[in-house]
């Protein structure tokens, strides 16, 4: 007979009493040894701790009267209120005290450093931190709460049913969900469709009617930006291939912010490391340069930091990498876009926007403010967006500044107009590409974001373009009808279209009072061969020219002779004379749609244009009258721009856009001129 000890008799007897030892002893439970016992008692004790007996009594003796289980309040009979385990049913591995606070102190180093590396905004207005909380917190709580919820509603191999427990369950996966719907309810109260919001998001950006010809000066063509952003990037690289100890080990970053330095429009790039091993080897000494391309020179240089290298920048992968170190040291603050600048000193700064909402829970993007990060020591100025100083130029993205003059053209007569009738809807011209078309000017020693506008169904013309300040958002907008970028740019490179020259996104400027699109042509290399400008009003107006000097002044005669009254400086540099006499040959033509009147004085050999409507008064006068004019002298032609003192007075839109619509070419409309003053000779000669 197999001897047994003391211990195996006293568990024998716990058996046969009812008591389910193998879970009190640290067993696994069965179903059957979780029911109560028919002497009232329970397995309390066991490891599981499901139930409590009688008063008194330790866990594992719950079996007998009298002796509960801890937590217990049991009567005589040694039935007693449940004590429920939150990890009851659970198939969960016997973990002590000391596993389990290794365990949770792992999870939190884990999502600690999980934190810092993806550093998310802990902000409420933040869509990235609902998505984060909703993915990796409300779900997985729902999906357990949920799953409990079921099994004690109709019991498991390892749970009794317990309605009790079901219900608790289930309310607490409702927690999850709720917090779920409050963002889901504040992102519908943050569209446009929402009540009220339509007039919210019209009056985020607000913008003022201003007059071109007095609000934007007139063109300095010594600071006028010759060249675009991939052409600085090219000419940049160019430079950096002359530094060899800078070759092996960095690159230029694709940045190239368009500044404002030193009364210059420039593009400024920061130095990054090569690669990960290039930053292990270099980290100690820093990035010793930046990029900096004059956008009118077309000089290209590497500016050397001796004293201040860049500590802070976008390839550093750590503790200095800029985006997680702002991020960190600012967590409930929303970044936008960030800018690479450089203040009058030259020494390197990082501009950070910071986002607000001001409609809904996440919609109505602007910026409140601006944290300035010097990009050698890391010392941070947080400061209100009135407060930014005035060589900063990019204190709001110009992605945003497009989106919000989008919101405005858009909902300004309210949503439903917006998507139904379309009544006075507009929006920004679009690219080449198809994204946002922009480019960039100087004016007031700040840096505007300038783009066409144009109608909802975005035709091939504008009713006028938007300047908008990226340090104030202060915003302009100047009615003019023409043509949009994208046309001017084709109308271009028509002009050299057997040269197959590629045009760049068009610059707005003031020549002579008229509003211009100026561009730069550049063959497949990507480099600047020669320049065009366009007139957006009559866009068959185009002038070429190998250099900025030559295109100026081919445009300003061009426009002078198809009757343009220029004004300022543009007009004394195409030399307008006055002349007077006696009439002695008048006839009239019909040119591109209009009518020009062709005149003869006496003692003089030359042609002169009298275009309509522009000099109407010219019907008033026959052979022999005296008149007085002001001209540009031109071939075959001189172009009338005033008479008897009285100038030519603006065409108004309709007639503009009926010139443009009936225009063919600008050489077409200069022969048929010469026809008419040969035909003119040929009278004088009969």
């Amino acid at each position: 007979m197999k001897q047994t000890s003391g211990l195996d008799a006293l568990l024998e007897a716990l058996k046969q009493s009812g008591m389910n030892v193998d879970d009190s002893f640290g067993g696994s439970s069965s179903n059957e040894g979780s029911r109560q016992s028919a002497s009232g008692g329970s397995d309390a004790g066991s490891s599981s701790g499901r139930r409590s007996g009688s008063r008194g009594g330790f866990g594992g003796f719950g079996g007998f009267p009298g002796f509960g289980g801890f937590g217990g309040g049991g009567g005589q009979d040694g039935s007693g209120p449940e004590i429920h385990n939150p990890f009851e049913g659970a198939n969960m591995p016997k973990l002590g005290k000391k596993a389990i606070i290794i365990s949770v102190i792992l999870l939190i180093i884990v999502l600690l450093a999980a934190y810092w590396w993806f550093h998310p905004p802990i902000n409420i207005h933040s869509v990235d931190t609902w998505l984060f909380v909703a993915i990796f917190i409300l779900l997985p709580l729902f999906l357990v709460f949920s799953t409990k919820s079921k099994n004690y509603k109709t019991g498991t191999a390892k749970v009794d049913a317990n309605q009790g427990k079901a219900k608790t369950f289930k309310a607490l996966s409702a927690i999850p969900v709720v917090i779920a719907l409050v963002g889901v309810i504040g992102g519908v109260a943050s569209l446009s469709l929402f009540p009220g919001n339509a007039a919210k998001y019209a009056t985020v950006l607000e913008t003022t009617t201003e007059d071109f010809a007095s609000d934007i000066p007139e063109v300095d063509y010594s600071q006028i930006p010759v060249i675009d952003r991939d052409s600085a990037i090219l000419l940049g690289d160019r430079e950096m291939g002359s530094i060899p100890e800078y070759v092996s080990q960095f690159e230029i970053s694709t940045l190239y912010s368009q500044i404002n330095y030193k009364d210059a429009p420039v593009r400024v790039s920061p130095l990054v490391y090569a690669d990960l091993f290039k930053w292990f080897t270099n980290r100690e000494q820093g990035i010793p340069a930046y990029s900096l391309v004059n956008m009118t020179t077309q000089d290209a240089e590497i500016v050397r930091l001796d004293d201040s290298p860049i500590y802070y920048s976008e390839s550093e992968p750590l503790a200095r990498n800029i985006d997680r170190y702002v991020q960190l040291k600012y967590p409930f603050y929303m970044f936008d876009e960030k800018s690479f600048e450089i203040d009058d000193d030259g020494h390197p700064w990082w501009i950070c926007p910071v986002q607000t909402r001001t409609i809904g829970l996440f919609g109505g993007t602007d910026i409140s403010r601006v944290v300035m990060v010097d990009a050698t020591t890391g010392e941070c100025q947080d400061l209100a967006i009135d407060e930014v100083p005035q060589w900063v130029d990019h204190a709001y993205p110009t992605d945003l500044l497009i989106e919000q003059y989008n919101w405005s053209g858009a909902y300004k007569d309210g949503w439903l107009n917006s998507w139904l009738g379309q009544r006075n809807v507009v929006q920004t011209t679009p690219g080449t590409d198809g994204m946002p078309g922009y480019n960039y000017i100087a004016k007031d020693d700040d840096v505007w974001v300038y783009t066409g506008v144009t109608s909802a169904t975005a035709d091939s013309s504008i009713v006028g373009f938007v300047l908008i300040n990226q340090r104030t958002a202060e915003s302009h907008f100047y009615s003019v009808s023409g043509a949009t970028e994208a046309s001017a740019m084709e109308s271009a490179e028509g002009q050299v279209q057997n040269l197959r020259y590629q045009a760049t996104f068009p610059l707005l400027i003031n020549v002579g009072g008229q509003p211009t699109y100026f561009m730069a042509l550049k063959d497949n290399a990507g480099l600047v061969k020669q320049f065009a400008m366009l007139d957006i009003q009559r866009y068959q107006n185009v002038a070429v020219g190998n250099t900025v000097a030559g295109c100026q002044e081919a445009y300003e005669a061009l426009l002078a002779t198809n009757g343009v009254q220029l004004q300022g400086s543009a007009a004394d540099s195409v030399g307008i004379e006055t002349v007077t006499g006696k009439i002695v040959r008048i006839t009239d033509a019909v040119m591109d749609g209009n009518t020009h009147f062709y005149v003869q004085i006496e003692g003089s050999e030359e042609v002169f244009d009298f275009a309509l409507p522009d000099m109407l008064g010219i019907v008033a006068y026959n052979v022999g009258d005296e008149i007085t004019f002001t001209y540009v002298k031109g071939d075959p032609v001189s172009s009338v721009q005033s008479l008897d003192g009285v100038e030519a007075t603006p065409q108004d839109d309709q007639a503009q856009g009926a010139a443009a619509a009936g225009a063919t070419d600008g050489a077409a409309g200069d022969a048929a001129a010469g026809d008419a003053a040969a035909g003119m000779e040929g009278q004088q000669a009969a």
